[in-house]
């Protein structure tokens, strides 16, 4: 029956190479795999020898990193070898071509943002271990009108997922809500698609971008709901004489973020369409599980503890920005000491100690169970990290931008505002957000003023631009942790994030530029 099978939550292996996934494809779809990954093996190594020799004018590390840049980019979009391995590899080679030394290229991996990860995913593994995501999901899926649909479902969660986004960062977010999300592929998949693999429907490959960029949209909306946003604002108020208060970014912010959610749930959907829009008989499954779930156990409860205190820490800074205002003491003491980081361990740590029988000593969760996590999507952002920390450090991404600014000669507000979201976005694409605004924002501005043109509108843009890298694993962490479920192959990750790169720089553009000018900031 449709209905078997989905009790338990999709067991899911990332990063797979030909021989493990080839029993699931077509003939065609395996003579594809295999011709893309095998060009990949010739294809990387020589993109990056052609833009190291193409780039010849640059200072040594600049050139060096560009070349391997390149050579880590095409080997990730065609998985010559798993992606993981590719980026550890990107970092062995800054060391061995002098880019960078060793201590300075792995000491990325000591990021908050790497214990968020790991303290996040081993709160996802006590969900699934004693059920909880199962409980959330058949919640979610019970509100009116939801299960009959795969559409609503996906918009549903994007909706969900966006306004958290608003308050807690888009890391911690969608870490929070990918179990939920796979215990709803889990339920549904059998209905969308009989007997189907779920890593291979595009039913679930679009709930799992769906997180991941409803999360990176919904960031945008306060200035608290990413970091680039606080560093961004700060950057343009000290250069320019522009007060951008809470409100004032929210209502700058709020249309762009309804457009750009309403075109990803179009978009993504026609990209990505599910195999079965209705669906028949779910409600009717969804209200059996739910009654048989009953009480919550014990390991259910105190699952539900460490979550409840990763989250209520998590937006605690959020809440006192908008109480005392996001300039004051009280928020910025609180935002330095309540970091995501030491949130999510405290979180997981709490399931080693809440026992679920005492006597015999049995906790929530063990450490055997606990290093199953996905160490791979951890190294691979860490790598990221690295990566785009060198672009910074030895100045390929200014000297990019200045060169593009040259290059077009562009002198007008449009244009400059173009080129700041467009340069926002292409180095986020392989650099952190934050890494991002802190290097295209201070470009932007003397741009502006020496062209006789207000920063504060490119500015605002390069900013909103930063959040918005949809097109590989490591452009945002939300990328990342979705493509670790092993339900986004690679190529339908760029296809789907290049259209949505094109349109939310097209939606930044002209968001920030009327919405500024009717707020009287430019």
């Amino acid at each position: 029956m449709p209905g078997a099978g989905r009790g338990r939550i999709i067991a899911t292996v990332t990063y797979r190479t030909l021989d493990e996934i080839s029993e699931t494809l077509s003939p065609a779809e395996e003579r594809f795999e295999r011709a893309r990954r095998t060009v990949g093996l010739a294809a990387a190594p020589l993109a990056g020898v052609a833009v190291f020799l193409a780039t010849a004018g640059l200072p040594d590390p600049q050139q060096r990193l560009a070349g391997i840049l390149t050579f880590v980019i095409v080997a990730w979009i065609t998985e010559a070898v798993p992606i993981p391995v590719t980026a550890a590899l990107g970092l062995a080679l800054c060391v061995l071509t002098g880019v960078a030394p060793a201590a300075d290229v792995f000491g990325a991996f000591a990021s908050s943002t790497i214990f968020l990860f790991i303290g996040s995913f081993i709160i996802a593994a006590a969900m699934m271990k004693h059920g909880l995501h199962r409980r959330f999901a058949f919640r979610m899926l019970s509100l009116p009108g939801v299960a009959g649909s795969t559409y609503r479902t996906i918009v549903v969660l994007g909706v969900t997922t966006m306004v958290i986004s608003a308050f807690i960062s888009n890391t911690a977010t969608t870490a929070m809500m990918l179990p939920i999300a796979l215990g709803v592929v889990a339920t549904l998949s059998g209905f969308v698609a009989e007997g189907g693999d779920p890593r291979r429907l595009r039913f679930a490959t679009a709930t799992m971008l769906m997180l991941a960029y409803s999360a990176s949209i919904g960031g945008l909306l306060t200035p608290i709901g990413s970091p680039p946003n606080l560093i961004g604002r700060g950057l343009i108020e000290k250069a320019t004489d522009a007060r951008i208060p809470f409100f004032t970014w929210v209502l700058i912010a709020l249309p762009i973020v309804l457009v750009m959610f309403a075109l990803l749930a179009v978009v993504l959907l026609w990209l990505n369409r599910p195999e079965a829009r209705r669906i028949e008989g779910a409600r009717a499954y969804i209200e059996g599980e739910r009654a048989q779930l009953g009480r919550m156990s014990r390991g259910e409860r105190n699952t539900l503890i460490a979550f409840a205190t990763a989250v209520v820490l998590w937006i605690t800074p959020g809440v006192v920005g908008i109480v005392a205002g996001d300039t004051s003491g009280a928020y910025r003491a609180v935002l330095s000491r309540i970091d995501e980081g030491v949130v999510a361990v405290l979180a997981a740590a709490l399931l080693f100690v809440l026992p679920v029988d005492w006597r015999a000593r049995r906790f929530t969760l063990t450490w055997n169970e606990a290093v199953r996590i996905d160490w791979g999507t951890i190294l691979l952002f860490g790598s990221g990290i690295a990566l785009g920390g060198l672009l910074s450090e030895t100045g390929l991404a200014k000297t990019v931008g200045q060169n593009l600014s040259g290059l077009l000669g562009i002198s007008s507000l449009l244009g400059l505002t173009v080129l700041a979201t467009v340069v926002a976005v292409l180095i986020s694409e392989t650099t952190s957000n934050t890494a991002s605004v802190g290097i295209v924002v201070p470009i932007v501005i003397p741009i502006a003023v020496a062209a006789g043109i207000s920063p504060v509108i490119p500015a605002l843009a390069a900013v909103f631009g930063a959040s918005y890298g949809f097109m590989l694993p490591v452009s945002t962490p939300p990328n990342a942790i979705v493509y670790g479920s092993g339900m986004v192959p690679i190529t339908r990750m760029v296809r789907s994030g290049l259209v949505f790169d094109l349109l939310g720089a097209v939606v930044i553009v002209a968001g920030v530029t009327l919405m500024a000018q009717a707020l009287g900031l430019a």
